[in-house]
């Protein structure tokens, strides 16, 4: 019994060290062997050609084990592609030194190949498509003829044909000749690419899923019908109008689409004896079908219905300030959406709201309905404004929009030595329009607003008569990618024979962040006899900015300032100028802007320093 149970117990540490054993020499067998990049030192030519040899053989690593001499045959190899891609298919290769970590080539490549003969052609429906015709009369492989061949250039308007066919809805485009001849010996290559393109599909059936909002609603925003020819830019926009509505929390569209035929191996190194065939003969052409139908799968899910945010911030405008709000883009099947927030910081108190009900096609317009309570505490102003606007909203095609409304408020004020309360009912209309390249931080773009509204004692009840216009022109543009430009006018003009009464809502102040910099916040207007704020009848004021670039998302910029705000005629005395030097961020809110102005028309000869945070328009 002794001898069976000491038995037992020496198999065990044998056992583990043999397991220990086999571990070790597993692993010693998969383990990596350490491999440098090959880095190439290249005489005998230079450029493009020279470029894609080093590109080519930057992959290629030798093992630490290995004889770099055996590896010769692959860098030889390696080259004569990167040199065929350009053109150079007679080259002398001599390889004077190879180790593991470099290789020293001489490269005599001789003369390229020329392209002498380019036959493209684009058959089937798209023969009459001049997007097509374009796309190969811009191409750089047209320019190529009677010039060394680039493999880069034919590939390029290969993808591009084959793209532009699948953008377009002929999803039966194939290739049915697609080839390079070269002859090494004449020094020529003729190019033969022919596109079937077949029929170009129409829009079949289009399904929805998981949509919420009425069914007309969501037809309305589709800019294209069941039985027009398929193009991918009508999703895109489709997808676009979709997610701008605000309705749905995800979107996808997708098109029941068929492959395109592959084609044959393109570069063929032609025999001697070979003659050059005709592109056009050489092509098989296919025959006729049916035209076919692309169905359309709208798949969405729906907004939640209740949003609830809180933000947080500060400007030398207003200092702290946060804004609570509660939003639900989609009340109803109507599509309806109703926002409320709320916007605390120590000048303003804002209690709002908004409702909108869109058309029934809702790229032409909605109506709405906006209130709320409006609280200012501010230099020279005290006021309460209780507002109800009604208004009627039309959208045009050319980026317009137009507001018609009547607002009606109640709002009890003290302006320096003017105290009142008043009640007006002021109808009028508005028309805006931006457009720019990127909305957080354009390089490109515009806004122009334009506003006219009044009230009037006997037309509609108003305790105050009046004829107001507020218009503003924005423009961004740039030259590069690392200079930039900003300009923006805004003006206003009021006829009233009632000013002190009228409320400091309707009255004009400039000075602050995003108004004369070197100013504190509303401070720019007429002041009565005790120095007090009383606002303006008018307002002009004018900005200038350029932007340079610093590195990656930082920009310096550089300004000037100046305005005025006065009440009947203006005078020298009442422009105010600045000009100053600031630091942009471009982050993912928009620009972090920090600007440090000085105001040369101020009794106080001194700098202000001006932080805020969003796009310039």
């Amino acid at each position: 019994m002794i001898r069976p149970q000491h038995s037992a117990v020496n198999a065990k540490p044998f056992a583990w060290r043999r397991c220990t054993a086999l571990a070790a020499l597993a692993a010693w067998t998969l383990w990596p062997v350490h491999a440098l990049a090959l880095s190439v030192d290249l005489d005998g030519m230079s450029g493009p050609a020279a470029t894609n040899v080093v590109n080519y053989l930057k992959p290629l690593t030798i093992p630490d084990d290995a004889d770099p001499e055996a590896f010769k045959r692959q860098v030889n190899s390696s080259v004569v592609k990167a040199l065929k891609a350009h053109g150079y298919y007679s080259p002398e290769i001599t390889i004077t030194s190879l180790t593991r970590s470099k290789v020293k080539l001489k490269i005599l490549p001789g003369d390229p190949v020329i392209i002498h003969g380019l036959n493209i052609e684009v058959l089937g429906e798209a023969e009459k498509d001049e997007n097509f015709s374009k796309l190969v009369d811009d191409s750089a492989l047209v320019a190529d003829k009677g010039k060394a061949l680039s493999h880069y250039d034919y590939e390029t308007l290969k993808t591009a044909l084959s793209t532009l066919a699948a953008q377009r809805g002929y999803f039966d485009a194939h290739y049915t000749l697609s080839r390079i001849e070269v002859r090494p010996w004449e020094n020529r290559a003729d190019i033969l690419l022919v596109l079937e393109s077949g029929k170009r599909y129409t829009y079949g059936d289009i399904r929805y899923r998981g949509v919420q909002i009425d069914q007309h609603k969501v037809d309305a925003l589709r800019p294209f019908n069941s039985g027009d020819y398929y193009l991918a830019d009508d999703l895109s926009r489709y997808n676009q109008r979709l997610s701008d509505a605000g309705w749905f929390r995800s979107i996808a569209i997708k098109p029941e689409l068929q492959a395109p035929a592959s084609a044959e191996a393109d570069v063929v190194e032609v025999p001697r004896e070979v003659t050059v065939d005709s592109a056009a003969a050489a092509a098989t052409k296919a025959s006729g079908s049916d035209r076919g139908q692309a169905n359309i799968d709208v798949t969405v899910t729906p907004a939640d219905r209740h949003r609830f945010e809180t933000s947080i911030g500060f400007s030398t405008d207003e200092g702290p300030r946060t804004k609570l709000s509660w939003n639900q883009p989609w009340v109803n099947m109507n599509g309806d959406s109703w926002n409320n927030s709320l916007y605390l910081s120590g000048k303003k108190q804002i209690l709002s709201g908004l409702y909108s009900i869109p058309l029934d096609n809702p790229l032409r317009g909605r109506y709405e309905v906006e209130y709320g309570i409006k609280r200012i505490n501010d230099n020279d102003t005290n006021s309460v404004r209780e507002y109800l606007t009604p208004a009627r909203v039309w959208k045009f095609e050319n980026g317009w929009e137009q507001r018609l409304y009547v607002t009606f408020a109640f709002e009890h004020f003290t302006q320096a030595d003017d105290t009142d309360t008043v009640f007006i009912s002021m109808p009028g209309m508005a028309w805006t329009r931006t457009d720019v390249d990127n909305a957080r931080f354009p390089m490109q773009g515009n806004r122009q607003t334009l506003k006219i509204e009044g009230a009037n004692r006997y037309l509609l009840y108003s305790d105050v008569t009046f004829l107001r216009s507020e218009a503003s022109t924005q423009w961004i543009t740039h030259l590069g990618n690392d200079n930039r430009f900003f300009g923006r006018l805004i003006g206003g003009a009021t006829a009233t024979n009632d000013f002190h009464r009228l409320p400091p809502s309707l009255r004009f102040f400039a000075g602050g962040d995003n108004s004369i910099r070197g100013y504190s916040y509303n401070d720019v207007a007429p002041r009565n006899a005790a120095g007090e704020l009383i606002g303006g009848q008018n307002m002009l004021v004018g900005t200038l900015e350029y932007q340079r670039r610093i590195a990656g998302n930082w920009w310096a910029a550089a300004f000037y300032d100046a305005g005025s705000v006065w009440e009947s005629n203006p005078t020298s005395d009442d422009l105010k100028r600045s000009a100053g030097l600031g630091v942009r961020w471009q982050s993912i809110v928009g620009p972090i802007r920090l600007d440090i102005a000085h105001p040369f028309d101020s009794k106080e000869d001194s700098w202000r320093l001006h932080f805020a945070i969003g796009p310039e328009f």
